[in-house]
C-alpha cells in the first residue's frame, strides 16, 4: 500500500502540476450492497485512497479488498476467500475523469465521471452521475453505480446463487483536502 501512495504521488509530482489543483484523502469511504430474496448483505470500508486534479478533472482511487468490514464475521471471510479472491486481487482501482469539473463553479452540482474500474483482475468502463460540493478547503464527492458481478468473472457457487445478487450497488463519499507537499 505504501509503493502505491509512493507511485502516485511521484506521478503527480513528475507531472509539473500546481500544487493548488491537487486533493487527496486516505479515509474515503465505499460500500456495496446486495438485495436478494434470501438476504442482504452490506460491506463499508472506510480506509479509501483518492486523488484528484482539479485542473484536469483526472481522478485516481484505490482501495483494499480486506478492509470491507461485514455485520458478520462469516460473510467477510467468505468475501475475502472464495468471490474476490483478495489473496489474489488484493485491491480495486477506479481511473477516470470528472467531467466539466473545471468549469464548476457552484458549491452543490452534479457531473458525470467517466473511468476504468478494475476488479478482481477485470476491466469494466464505468459512467455514473456525481454529486459534488465545494467548499473553500474540500471537495466532496458522492454516487452510486451498478456492478454486475459477472462482468468481473466473480462466481457464485449455485448453492448460495440466491443469497447473493447479481447486480451489486456501489456507493461513495470522498472529501478531499487540498494536497500540500
Amino acid at each position: 500500500m505504501k509503493g502505491f501512495y509512493f507511485a502516485v504521488l511521484c506521478s503527480l509530482l513528475v507531472t509539473g502540476l500546481r500544487a493548488q489543483d491537487k486533493y487527496i484523502t486516505k479515509e474515503g469511504y465505499v460500500s456495496f450492497f446486495s438485495h436478494s430474496i434470501v438476504e442482504d448483505i452490506k460491506a463499508d470500508n472506510d480506509q479509501v485512497l483518492s486523488i484528484m486534479d482539479t485542473s484536469s478533472g483526472e481522478i485516481a482511487i484505490q482501495l483494499l479488498m480486506r478492509s470491507f468490514m461485514f455485520e458478520k464475521a462469516l460473510m467477510q471471510e467468505h468475501f475475502n476467500e472464495n468471490y474476490v479472491e483478495s489473496y489474489k486481487y488484493p485491491k480495486a482501482t477506479f481511473s477516470g475523469e470528472i467531467m466539466n469539473l473545471g468549469e464548476i463553479d457552484d458549491q452543490n452540482t452534479e457531473t458525470e465521471i467517466v473511468g476504468v474500474l478494475k476488479l478482481h483482475g477485470e476491466e469494466k468502463e464505468i459512467s455514473t452521475i456525481v454529486n459534488i460540493q465545494k467548499t473553500s478547503n474540500e471537495i466532496v464527492l458522492t454516487g452510486d453505480f451498478k456492478v454486475d458481478v459477472a462482468d468481473f468473472n466473480i462466481k457464485i457457487p449455485s448453492i448460495v446463487a440466491n443469497n447473493i445478487a447479481k447486480t451489486i450497488k456501489v456507493s461513495f463519499k470522498l472529501h478531499h483536502k487540498p494536497y500540500s507537499q
